[in-house]
């Protein structure tokens, strides 16, 4: 038992520890065979003025986010700040440094406590944004399939479509059993709804508290204002990683399909299950700038430059953030 208590404590610290390893792992496969000194002097050619305009579409993205996911509360019947979202997911931004995942619990536990909102359907509300995002980064995908279906043919499949379709092709199963689980989640709910009008147990009321958040999205009170931010948060992204093009020498020549490219590309890096896409937003983005005639080492270059600035912008504003709502509680507290 005595074992059992003690390996319980330190499974996240373990976990943390494996899901560093492996992004330690897909780095050594990235820069493997290249000089880390060739790396560091290829970022130091880029143009200041191009990387602080990248900087910018970043720090707009990121309010951007912040209203959105403020929308998506509306419908719960709460109005909170933009400066509160924004802070909040900032903070979350910062806590899926250390354990990917925590950000979505840490953004809605400061949410919580700063705005004074149920912690079940904000969770809810992230679990919709995030489907979002991800039917939003499946689209710039097919977006790239049909501006770029004659440059790449079978090598187009075999590097991209086939990493990500064959798992799942080899695993329907899972894919049968996510969708057996969110349809018993939904039975679940509608039976706990349809049997307690009261507060209930603990459990109905976590399954109704998040599947309202997550059927958010489907009052909002603004759906059009919602649409446009969800659309424009990829707009910024897509320019802020095309100022990163034109801050190099090596890509500055590149274009836009290749920026989509990138985009697309490094949204499935950072969508693996690591530390800040650590090691996996690297090697997908070089891998996939090859098949523009982009040397290996050119780029990890642009992929380290990219990746650094977005893990500057968190660590900042996710420190100032976290300072900031920890400083306004204190003075909010009665004494």
């Amino acid at each position: 038992m005595k074992y059992r208590s003690w390996f319980t404590q330190r499974l996240p610290i373990l976990r943390s520890l494996l899901l560093l390893t492996i992004a330690a792992g897909l780095l050594f496969l990235a820069f493997r065979g290249v000089k880390i000194s060739s790396i560091v002097r290829a970022v130091g050619q880029a143009n200041l003025w191009w990387v602080l305009g990248s900087v910018a579409f970043s720090v707009v993205a990121l309010i951007s986010r912040g209203y959105r996911w403020k929308l998506l509360i509306e419908p719960l019947g709460y109005s909170p700040s933009l400066k509160k979202t924004t802070y909040s997911l900032m903070v979350g931004y910062l806590a899926n440094l250390g354990l990917p995942r925590l950000g979505e619990l840490t953004r809605c536990g400061s949410l919580s406590k700063a705005e004074s909102i149920p912690f079940s359907p904000l969770l809810g509300t992230v679990i919709a944004e995030r489907l979002v995002d991800l039917v939003s980064l499946f689209t710039c995908l097919l977006l790239l399939l049909i501006i770029e279906r004659d440059r790449f043919g079978t090598e187009f499949r075999s590097t991209i479509l086939n990493p990500i379709i064959e798992p799942i092709a080899r695993h329907k199963w899972l894919v049968l059993l996510l969708v057996i689980g969110v349809a018993s989640v939904l039975v679940v709910y509608r039976h706990f709804q349809s049997r307690q009008k009261g507060a209930g147990s603990f459990w109905s009321k976590l399954v109704i508290d998040l599947v309202t958040g997550l059927r958010s999205i489907t009052n909002l009170r603004r759906p059009w204002l919602f649409v446009f931010h969800s659309v424009l948060i990829w707009v910024l992204y897509f320019l802020g990683l095309y100022f990163c093009f034109l801050a190099l020498p090596y890509t500055a020549g590149l274009g836009y399909r290749a920026a989509l490219f990138a985009l697309v590309a490094g949204g499935f890096g950072m969508s693996a299950p690591v530390q800040g896409g650590i090691g996996a937003y690297h090697l997908l983005v070089s891998k996939g700038l090859m098949l523009y005639g982009v040397s290996q080492q050119d780029g990890l270059a642009f992929a380290t430059l990219v990746h650094s600035l977005q893990l500057l912008l968190i660590i900042v504003f996710g420190t100032a953030s976290l300072l900031v709502l920890i400083f306004e509680q204190r003075i909010s507290r009665p004494e």
